[in-house]
């Protein structure tokens, strides 16, 4: 198991305490992302569908890279990486 930590984008913060960023442990995304939702109850539902895939509007980095064009929710993580979770923005002038 690697030790990864896992940036919380703000409007999801109230599910952490507030806090921004969560050591995790995994082999894989999936498995990182898994151990913060035992951590932090009510969180997976708001970035994953049952599925455990990303929701639509939801987006995971590990590093600068989105998982989606890596190997998924099946990537590798390495001691130290970083994954980010970024909500989609939409909106804008019409």
């Amino acid at each position: 198991m690697n030790t990864v930590t896992v940036r919380i984008p703000a409007p999801l913060r109230s599910y952490t305490q507030g806090v921004d960023e969560v050591r995790v442990t995994g082999a894989c995304v999936a498995e990182a992302l898994d151990s913060l939702a035992a951590a932090h109850d009510g969180l997976s539902a708001r970035i994953l569908t049952p599925e455990g895939e990303p929701r639509q509007f939801v987006n995971i980095y590990l590093g600068s890279r989105n998982v989606r064009a890596l190997q998924g929710m099946a990537t590798p993580v390495r001691e130290g990486d970083v994954i980010s979770i970024v909500p989609a923005v939409a909106g804008g002038l019409s």
